[in-house]
C-alpha cells in the first residue's frame, strides 16, 4: 500500500522476493498474471468481434448490473476497514467531493491526503494511527515463528549499491520500450498514448485495483475516449470472472484502444499489441517498486508518521472508490446525463427520466443477493448474465 500501482501484483512479487530473492520475485510476479493475460486477451477478441451480437449485448447487460453491486460492496468493505473515526470519514468524504464534483486529479487527492496524515501524526494527532498491519505486534499470528527467522534476511537489508543496480535494470526494461515507441511513432499515435498513460498510472496511483480503475476511467473514457463508460464496466466484468488480479481489466482497455485505431495494422493485431503493451508498462514498474522499495519499507514500516500518511491515503481511497461506484451507476442505470460545468463544478448528473428500469431492477437484485443473502461473486455474476439473456429472449431488451 505504500507503493504505487496494483497492490495484489506487488504483494505476489514481494512474497516471492522475500522468500527466494530476485528470481523468486520474478517467477511469482510473472506467473501471478499469466492466466489473466490469456483469459482477458481471449475475451477481448470475443468482445471486439461479437460485442454487437444481441445475445452478447444482453449477457453484458446483466454482467454490468452485477459488477455495479460488486463495486458498491467493495466500497462498503474497504470503508469498514479503513474509516475508524470521524476524521478519516471526513477525509474520505472530502476526497469523494473533490474527485466527483470538481474533477480534482487523483494524484492531487492522494498527495493531499498523505500530507494531512503525515503532518497530523507528526503533530501528535492519534486519529491517523494505524491499527495493525503486518508489522504490528498484536496480530493474531504474532506468537507464530517466522519462516524467515528472527532477523530479516541479508537481501532484505537496504543498500545503496543494490538500489542503484535494481533501478538501472528495471528502469531500462520499463522505459526503453516507451521511449522507443515515442521516438518511432510520435506522441499522437495510439501506442504512444497507451505507453505514456499507463506508465504514468504506474507512478501516481495508490490504494489498490479499484483506486487504479478510478484513475483509468478518468483518462481512458473521459480524456482519450478509447471506451464508453458501459464498455469500461464490461471490461471490469470480464476481469471479475477470470483468474488473476482485477487490474487485468487494463489489458482490455489497451486492446480496445488500439483495435479502434489500428493505423496500418489489422485491428486484431493492433489490439493484441495494444493489450500486451498495456500489460508490460503496467506490471514492469511493479518489479521496480518491490525490488527497489521493499527493503526500505521493511525498515520504515514502523515509522509512525509514514503509517499516518498511509492511513490518510487509505481513507481518501474510500472516497475515490465511491466516486467510481457512482460514476458506474450513473452510466449503467441512466441512458442520458446532463453536464454540469457551472462555477467550479465539473461533473455529469444523471437525467432521471432516462433511467433504465431493467438495469435498475437487476442491480438491486444483485445488491440484495450480495448484501442480504451473502451470495458469492461468481454466482451473482452468473445469475445476472442469465437474467440478461432471458430478458433478450423474452423480447424485453
Amino acid at each position: 500500500m505504500l507503493l504505487p500501482g496494483p497492490e495484489a501484483k506487488q504483494l505476489a512479487i514481494y512474497i516471492g522476493w522475500l522468500m527466494h530473492r530476485t528470481l523468486g520475485g520474478i517467477v511469482a510476479g510473472s506467473l501471478f498474471v499469466v492466466p489473466g493475460v490469456i483469459s482477458i486477451m481471449a475475451l477481448s477478441y470475443i468482445y471486439a468481434l461479437y460485442g454487437n451480437v444481441p445475445a452478447v449485448v444482453a449477457l453484458f447487460f446483466g454482467l454490468k448490473a452485477a459488477v455495479l453491486a460488486i463495486v458498491v460492496e467493495a466500497v462498503v468493505r474497504i470503508g469498514k476497514r479503513a474509516l475508524k473515526n470521524n476524521a478519516l470519514r471526513l477525509l474520505a468524504a472530502a476526497a469523494f467531493v473533490g474527485i466527483f464534483f470538481f474533477a480534482i486529479p487523483f494524484p492531487v487527492i492522494v498527495l493531499g491526503a498523505a500530507l494531512i496524515g503525515f503532518i497530523g501524526t507528526t503533530s501528535g494527532a492519534e486519529v491517523f494511527k494505524s491499527n495493525g498491519g503486518h508489522g504490528s505486534s498484536g496480530g493474531k499470528h504474532s506468537d507464530q515463528p517466522s519462516l524467515l527467522g528472527d532477523e530479516l534476511p541479508e537481501h532484505a537489508q537496504p543498500t545503496m549499491a543494490r538500489a542503484l543496480s535494481v533501478s538501472a535494470v528495471w528502469l531500462a526494461l520499463w522505459l526503453v520500450p516507451v521511449i522507443t515507441i515515442l521516438a518511432t511513432l510520435g506522441s499522437g499515435n495510439v501506442f504512444s498514448e497507451i505507453a505514456v498513460f499507463f506508465s504514468k498510472m504506474a507512478v501516481v496511483t495508490f490504494g489498490g485495483a479499484y483506486a487504479v480503475l478510478s484513475y483509468v476511467a478518468q483518462g481512458a473514457v473521459e480524456h482519450y475516449h478509447w471506451l464508453k463508460p458501459g464498455e469500461m464496466l464490461d471490461g471490469l466484468g470480464m476481469a471479475e470472472t477470470t483468474p488473476g488480479p482485477l487490474i487485468m481489466v487494463l489489458q482490455f482497455v489497451g486492446f480496445m484502444a488500439a483495435y479502434r485505431d489500428p493505423g496500418t495494422l489489422s485491428p486484431l493485431v493492433a489490439g493484441t499489441l495494444g493489450g500486451l503493451l498495456t500489460t508490460w508498462v503496467t506490471f514492469t514498474p511493479c518489479f521496480l517498486w518491490i525490488f527497489l522499495g521493499a527493503p526500505f519499507v521493511e525498515v520504515l514500516r514502523g515509522n509512525k508518521a509514514l503509517n499516518g500518511a498511509l492511513s490518510a491515503i487509505t481513507a481518501a481511497v474510500v472516497g475515490v472508490v465511491l466516486n467510481l461506484a457512482i460514476w458506474f451507476a450513473i452510466h449503467t442505470l441512466f441512458h442520458q446525463t446532463i453536464p454540469v460545468r457551472d462555477f467550479l463544478f465539473n461533473f455529469d448528473a444523471p437525467k432521471l427520466s432516462s433511467v433504465d428500469p431493467w438495469a435498475l431492477l437487476l442491480s438491486v437484485a444483485a445488491a440484495v443477493a450480495i448484501f442480504r443473502f451473502k451470495v458469492g461473486m461468481i454466482p451473482t455474476l452468473a445469475g445476472c448474465c442469465a437474467a440478461g439473456i432471458a430478458l433478450h429472449f423474452l423480447g424485453v431488451l
